[in-house]
């Protein structure tokens, strides 16, 4: 059974940081790009940064320079540091694995930028 879950959101003020992991389980990790998206109120879904099997990374204009995604092979998880949050930062953040036509979600952490 795949999993893939998700930790670490949370209320914090402008100008904070948060971390957030995802942990997979059931899937060969190595094989999987893994990506970070986000879904605000009343907005769709958007991709945030994502990571491949090689370590190419690509990130959203809007994260530019304050997010930092990052993988760690032998923990099976997805990291993604935000720095200098801003309230259009929150949303639900998502975790996701893709290989080919193959992906999978977790179910999402919640992330507030509020003073």
């Amino acid at each position: 059974q795949v999993q893939l879950v998700e930790s670490g959101g949370g209320v914090v003020q402008p100008g904070g940081s948060l971390r957030l992991s995802c942990v997979t389980s059931g899937i060969n990790f190595s094989l999987y790009t893994m990506a970070w998206h986000r879904q605000a109120p009343g907005k769709q879904r958007e991709l945030v940064a994502d990571i491949t099997t090689d370590g190419r990374i690509n990130y959203a204009d809007s994260v530019k320079g304050r997010f930092l995604i990052s993988r760690n092979t032998a923990a099976n998880t997805v990291y993604l540091q935000m720095n200098s949050l801003q309230p259009e930062d929150t949303a639900d953040y998502y975790c996701k694995a893709a290989r080919r036509y193959t992906y999978y979600w977790g179910q999402g952490t919640q992330v507030t930028v509020s003073s």
